[in-house]
């Protein structure tokens, strides 16, 4: 293979892919370019363990091994051979290891697919001199390893959001808008965006608009190109507690947006508000669907722990049922509120479940809420909303800070790719909730400690 690029360029770089990056996204080795891609064959040892199961990995892993078998049909893949018949960006499947002056398994121990796949990296770096070898990974120890070892690593970049500071300012504060601008608003409840001074007006945009002692809340509907004032509002007894929370009941309960993405840390409503949006809509929907993806502790199967399937998702599924107890404490067991919440669960009208057990139904005037978003994939994202049917809402709410999923972090899950791709579309709408209102005991613990 050819070691220097066209009219004296650099030549390429050399990228070894680890497990990690293929179960995160099993199109990964298509997108670098004109470089070329080694994987060792560790790795294809790992995604054989990974292969059976209805998870997320277990499909990445299965898409990625076919997707290997159909380039072996044609031509032996432990040689260079071209990706989608290109003439530049090659792929390898690492067979062997010669010897080298740094061996990974002498320093870290022989055991672990991990010091194998470093000593393929540090193999490159040995053969390749003139190329410069970076090991891809989205395990961050391993990352440490290899730096440890003089090994370029990197994080998988494809899909990660730059800056996840704008995922937190979802709204904007002007302090000195024009009287002119708040009159209108009070007297027609909308207003020329010209009136706010200010460019790049984004879709479903919020405001807080304040003049001298007077203020009011506003978002921009690009579709008819106005500012509408945003009324104070109330859901299934839930009214909203601060400006923030305004804006997500807004968004909730507006028909025309149909994809909502909340952010927020514990305690600012995020779940509470968006079932309270559902049980007030319940009539324009056939179904209420209430999900989370499931986590195991220590990273434990199911199957470890005691009891029948209900039994071990219950610890999974208490908050969104605690959310469901405080609505139906706003009601006396003899109102008819509180009767209906009973009647939809009974009915089924509120299905609360974790989302591996929605997969593969049909999500046709659904009301989907789903939790802890920040635990699922980019793809896993894509893969639930592109099941949306007509008249289908879709609600994800999570905190990007807290991740409970390993290779996942607040500018690679699925949550923040999804507000920063949806971002301006009118259809869709983001808040970002920062003012905790659970209690006050609680909000201590979230500023300082």
């Amino acid at each position: 293979m050819a070691e220097t690029g066209k009219k004296g360029n650099p030549p390429s770089k050399l990228f070894v892919l680890d497990t990690s990056v293929i179960l995160y996204d099993s199109n990964a080795i298509k997108n670098f370019e004109e470089h070329d891609v080694a994987l060792p064959i560790q790795v294809l040892e790992e995604l054989d363990n990974f292969k059976k199961g209805n998870e997320t990995v277990n499909f990445e892993a299965r898409e990625f091994i076919r997707f290997i078998d159909g380039i072996s049909k044609e031509k032996l893949i432990n040689d260079w051979v071209p990706l989608n018949g290109r003439t530049t960006g090659k792929f390898k499947v690492i067979l062997h290891q010669a010897q080298k002056a740094v061996d990974s398994e002498r320093v870290f121990g022989e055991s672990k697919y991990d010091n194998k796949i470093l000593n393929c990296a540090l193999q490159l770096q040995h053969e390749r001199k003139n190329r410069k070898v970076i090991l891809v990974t989205k395990d961050i120890c391993l990352r440490l390893k290899a730096k440890a070892l003089n090994i370029h690593a990197e994080d998988y970049e494809t899909g990660k959001v730059k800056d996840v500071r704008v995922l937190h300012q979802a709204h904007n504060v002007v302090s000195k808008a024009s009287e002119e601008l708040l009159e209108t608003l009070y007297a027609k409840d909308v207003a020329d965006p010209k009136l706010l001074k200010m460019k790049g007006l984004m879709a479903n945009q919020f405001f807080t608009l304040s003049h001298r002692k007077k203020s009011v809340l506003a978002t921009y509907d690009k579709d008819n190109n106005q500012l509408q004032r945003i009324h104070e509002q109330e859901a299934f007894g839930i009214k909203a507690l601060n400006a923030e929370q305004s804006f997500a009941l807004h968004a909730l309960l507006d028909p025309k947006i149909k994809l909502v993405t909340i952010q927020g840390m514990a305690g600012t409503g995020k779940t509470l508000l968006a079932l309270a949006a559902a049980l007030e809509q319940r009539a324009s929907y056939r179904q209420i669907f209430v999900s989370r993806p499931v986590v195991p502790l220590s990273n434990k199967d199911l199957g470890y722990l005691p009891g029948d399937i209900k039994s071990k998702l219950d610890p999974y599924m208490q908050s969104l049922w605690d959310n469901l107890s405080f609505i139906k404490g706003q009601f006396k067991p003899s109102d008819k509120n509180y009767k209906r919440i009973e009647t939809m669960l009974e009915t089924e009208k509120i299905a609360i479940s974790p989302l591996a057990y929605i997969r593969g139904r049909s999500l046709v005037k659904i009301f989907f809420i789903i939790d802890e978003a920040q635990n699922l994939t980019p793809h896993e994202v894509k893969t639930i909303i592109s099941r949306a049917g007509d008249d289908t809402k879709i609600v994800l709410t999570g905190d990007i800070h807290q991740i409970d999923t390993p290779y996942l972090d607040s500018q690679s899950n699925g949550l923040s790719y999804l507000i920063d791709r949806v971002k301006d579309l009118p259809i869709a709408a983001h808040v970002a909730l920062q003012k905790g209102e659970r209690s006050e005991l609680a909000n201590i613990a979230n500023e300082y400690l």
